[in-house]
């Protein structure tokens, strides 16, 4: 029996009632319980939810969610109660914005259930466990549910919602009457417990006699920074950098290091004196002292003499206060905020100090300008950390970020062009009411910053908020530093509600209890766009996350943020668009979430992008030059997490063209050089199959290796070893297996010959260029390692990896066929007992009658496929399909997800036909007439994952 005859009844049988899964949280694989609970969301056509604990944080991850479900009139029920006093009265009230959830609180005794019950009409599916409502348990907290999916007819699924409308029936509906009453009982609960710890700290303090003085030490990242901060002084460093992101303790990690090192004098420098009064303040806590010992240098202090100098860089860089100091006054020298170092003022003072040791810090150190912040540092990078690591080791505040649509006129969505009057009516400012209101913040009041594109825009939004009620003020560049100083103090002290402004806050201020970032305005760089998120990321007792409400208009720069918010600088438009259905990057109880309209907006805006024009490529390719202080290889992209290599050959045939569009000064390569880059940069490079990348590494080792050597070396490496993939190896080394048109652009000359002793050596005129050119080997051996750096994200024992992506080409080639036929092979091929089918999913409307095939994922594990047209049940190559099993003959599925995706399409594994569903149809021919057909299911060998399924199933219109 094969294993299709095994798989087809099995799989039969699961199309509905699956197998029960275990649910956990796992930061290993990214896996948790919210992803799960979304993804069920987006299907279903009703749920219900009964949970004893409910948190602000917890209903926000799903608020983007459940306001799309409202806007197709899918409504769901909540049960929750009382119990222990858990749910914060406000929750109820963040309860009673979403219009589309009905909720009802349980007076039974202990009430302590946690159960999700989606309602898709066909099935249901349940998540049963440990998880309540909180951000915790579905994303961090290490719990255990499970998952099942049930028809409706099931006695169990009737038990559940026989259950489920027992306790609603006794239940009380959620009201505005009933969270004032609720309200009395909470705050006298609230303050027996604040009584109770307030005890309890006295009594602690009494019995263990504590000291008042309290010695601050540095946490877990700051202590391994130190270390590596130290390392390099003792290695003869005098300059390091310091990347930290805005809100991981910087200031203090600066502080913590003068401590250790004890400078007889340091002097502070910073561009605002609010910064330098912050940093002071922090330096004492930890550095200690005396506080006399510490001073300013601005516009209004002269404190000239402190062994401790704070100074703003406007000051110090005059000639005559610069004048008043020896070279040598200070032995450390720090520098917040050093990307604006290429500034003149800058540049003047660090010219004219001699310290022992300069320190610079930096959130943000790519520059759009030609300075390189790197060289100035001698490239010593002390420390960095950026957001994705800063989230993950809880040094920020955790957020919730909603990318919503933006305003609608005229059928029109707000754009690059729209005028001021448009982006003030009366009727747009309703649409960004409606939403700050819907998603909310944490805490008692709001504290928010929001961010216009024009100075005239934030001046009238402000007066039409305060107009509504609203206590908001604009702050422009217009404004002086003590105007903008006071109306920051005013929002800290709850006296304003929002600051509108333009980019003037993007870096420089520090607002711990901001709890509401509201961006109204066009993605211009990431770089900002992570400043301006970062304003809110500082943690502050006031709030348990902050939240970014991102109004996504009709822009053609919506493709930055996704790669803002992932940090992905690959450029692969795949990877992007990924992230847009994928956020598990996010780490902690961070959230993100895109409205479905906007997230529409920015697939539109990945599609038509051109990410691989020569500017974006040169920018990145400058930012990794001046990061290493030399010129990068194509490996130095993969270590460093920029561009993808791929992305770079696929529009310059190989590094050294893109080298020579830069104008970069590098040898010469011949005709013949580039071609043989060009052949290994295009087919191996990609590392999707290990064996030739193993084969160059031997012959650059030994020049020449028997064929018994390779096959040792592959099976140590656990790679087949069969005669037709070995003889698939032999015919891309020697370029037997591509069309004749390749065989020309990829060199007169095989790369590999085999010789009639058993051994494989290098081609002359190759190992010849190999000899008498460094920069030729250099490049060759760059595309080697850049390929088995790149083979680590594929299996070596198969000839496909599941959920990795192939071309018709690679498919050919990888399967072990003769040559390469991907340009006759259209939808599907059956040869050499294999059979390729390719599915486009979401085809484009104006996509002929004739080849719009209703291919469909019915379930993860059911693919209902269509032939060609004008195929019937006799016609040759149905039949072949249809008798794959006794042919002997492998069914491989690949599917993309549209015609946007470029030539790449995901592998969904091996697949069998259930011949119970085999049938010939008809279809729409070019004519109008109908054309014939054959559908039938195809059933997958492995379930497609969660998150690929999601993502092919989901439209991005």
């Amino acid at each position: 029996m094969t294993i299709y005859d095994q798989l087809v009844p099995q799989l039969r049988g699961q199309q509905l009632n699956s197998a029960p899964r275990l649910l956990i949280n796992d930061p290993n694989t990214q896996e948790n319980v919210l992803n799960e609970i979304i993804e069920e969301l987006t299907s279903c056509k009703s749920f219900m939810f009964i949970v004893a604990f409910v948190t602000e944080s917890g209903l926000a991850t799903l608020k983007a969610q459940l306001l799309d479900l409202k806007r197709k009139g899918i409504k769901g029920r909540l049960l929750t109660s009382t119990y222990l006093n858990f749910n914060h009265p406000k929750v109820f009230h963040e309860l009673l914005k979403i219009e589309n959830l009905e909720v009802r609180l349980s007076d039974l005794a202990g009430f302590h259930s946690k159960g999700y019950i989606f309602n898709s009409q066909e099935d249901y599916a349940l998540i049963i466990g440990s998880t309540n409502l909180t951000a915790n348990a579905l994303k961090v907290n290490y719990e255990w549910n499970v998952k099942l999916r049930l028809l409706p007819t099931e006695y169990f699924i009737e038990q559940i919602r026989n259950q489920f409308e027992f306790v609603w029936a006794t239940s009380m509906p959620l009201s505005e009457d009933w969270i004032k009453a609720y309200e009395t009982s909470y705050v006298q609960f609230a303050a027996k417990k604040v009584i109770q710890e307030e005890l309890a700290l006295v009594y602690e303090k009494y019995i263990t006699k504590s000291e008042d003085v309290q010695i601050i030490e540095p946490n877990k990242m700051q202590s391994a920074a130190l270390s590596n901060i130290a390392n390099l002084r003792s290695q003869g460093h005098y300059r390091g950098l310091v990347i930290s992101a805005t809100g991981t303790g910087k200031t203090f990690l600066a502080a913590f290091d003068v401590r250790s090192y004890s400078p007889k004098r340091m002097l502070f420098i910073a561009h605002r004196e609010q910064i330098l009064m912050k940093s002071k303040s922090d330096f004492i806590k930890v550095v200690g002292g005396d506080e006399g010992e510490y001073g300013l240098l601005s516009g209004t202090n002269k404190d000239t003499g402190a062994k401790y100098l704070f100074s703003t860089i406007q000051t110090i860089s005059k000639s005559d206060t610069l004048s008043q100091f020896d070279p040598s006054a200070f032995d450390y020298i720090l520098i917040d905020e050093v990307h604006k170092a290429g500034a003149s003022s800058y540049r003047k003072v660090i010219d004219y100090f001699k310290p022992k040791y300069l320190m610079g810090m930096t959130a943000t150190p790519e520059r759009t300008d030609d300075f390189n912040i790197y060289e100035l540092f001698d490239y010593n990078v002390a420390y960095e950390i950026r957001l994705q690591a800063a989230l993950e080791e809880d040094m920020l505040c955790p957020f919730h970020y909603f990318g919503v649509t933006d305003f609608e006129f005229d059928g029109d969505i707000i754009d690059d062009t729209t005028m001021l009057s448009k982006l003030v009516t009366h009727e747009r400012v309703e649409h960004i009411v409606g939403k700050i209101e819907y998603y909310g913040f944490s805490g008692t009041q709001v504290r928010g910053l929001m961010f216009v594109s024009r100075k005239d825009e934030a001046v009238e939004l402000s007066r039409r908020l305060n107009a509504r009620g609203y206590r908001t003020i604009p702050l422009t560049g217009d404004d002086s530093i003590e105007h903008r100083e006071k109306q920051i103090r005013a929002l800290e002290q709850g006296e304003l509600e929002y600051i509108i402004t333009v980019d003037i806050f993007n870096e420089g201020i520090d607002i711990p209890a901001v709890n509401q970032v509201v961006m109204l305005r066009n993605t211009q760089s990431s770089i900002i766009f992570i400043q301006q998120l970062g304003r809110g990321l500082r943690k502050h007792d006031s709030k348990e996350y902050v939240t970014i409400i991102d109004f996504i208009g009709n822009y053609k720069n919506n493709y930055l943020i996704p790669i803002a918010l992932s940090g992905d600088k690959s450029l692969n438009k795949d990877n992007i668009r990924r992230h847009m259905k994928d956020t598990s990057y996010i780490k902690g109880i961070s959230n993100i979430n895109f409205e479905e309209v906007a997230k529409a907006l920015i697939y539109k805006s990945i599609s038509n992008s051109n990410l691989t024009e020569f500017k974006k490529l040169r920018d990145e390719f400058v930012e990794l030059k001046n990061r290493l202080g030399r010129l990068p290889y194509l490996y130095d992209f993969i270590k460093n997490d920029s561009i993808d290599p791929v992305v770079l050959v696929k529009n310059y045939d190989n590094y050294q063209k893109f080298l020579e569009r830069l104008k970069v000064e590098i040898p010469e390569l011949t005709d013949y050089e580039h071609k043989v880059l060009m052949m290994l940069s295009n087919e191996v490079m990609n590392g999707k199959r290990l064996h030739e990348i193993i084969l160059l590494e031997q012959l650059l080792e030994q020049r020449e290796i028997t064929e018994g050597e390779f096959t040792r070396r592959l099976i140590e490496e656990q790679c087949a070893v069969d005669s037709s993939t070995l003889a698939s190896v032999r015919r891309v080394m020697d370029l037997s297996f591509y069309i004749q048109a390749h065989q020309a652009k990829f060199g007169e000359h095989p790369i590999c010959m085999y010789g009639a002793d058993g051994v494989i050596r290098f081609h002359e005129a190759l190992q010849n260029k190999l000899d008498s050119s460094d920069h030729f080997r250099d490049m060759f051996v760059d595309v080697v390692r850049t390929a088995r750096e790149k083979g680590t994200a594929y299996i070596k024992y198969e000839p496909l990896t599941l959920h990795q992506k192939y071309t018709r080409k690679d498919v050919c080639r990888l399967l072990n066929w003769e040559s390469d036929e991907s340009s006759t092979m259209y939808g599907y091929k059956t040869k050499y007992q294999t059979c390729p089918i390719f599915v486009t999913y979401h085809k484009h409307e104006e996509v002929d009658s004739s080849i719009n095939y209703g291919d469909e994922l019915l379930n993860p594990t059911t693919f209902k496929w269509f032939t060609r047209s004008n195929r019937t049940l006799h016609s040759d190559e149905v039949k072949k399909i249809i008798d794959a099993q006794s042919n002997h003959t492998s069914i491989h599925i690949f599917v993309k997800k549209d015609d946007d995706e470029g030539s790449d399409f995901y592998y969904l594994g091996k697949a069998a036909p259930d011949v119970e569903t085999v049938k010939e149809t008809t279809m729409a021919g070019k004519d109008g007439g109908q054309l014939p057909v054959v559908t039938m299911n195809m059933m997958l060998e492995h379930a497609v994952e969660n998150k690929l399924y999601q993502y092919i199933m989901s439209s991005n219109a």
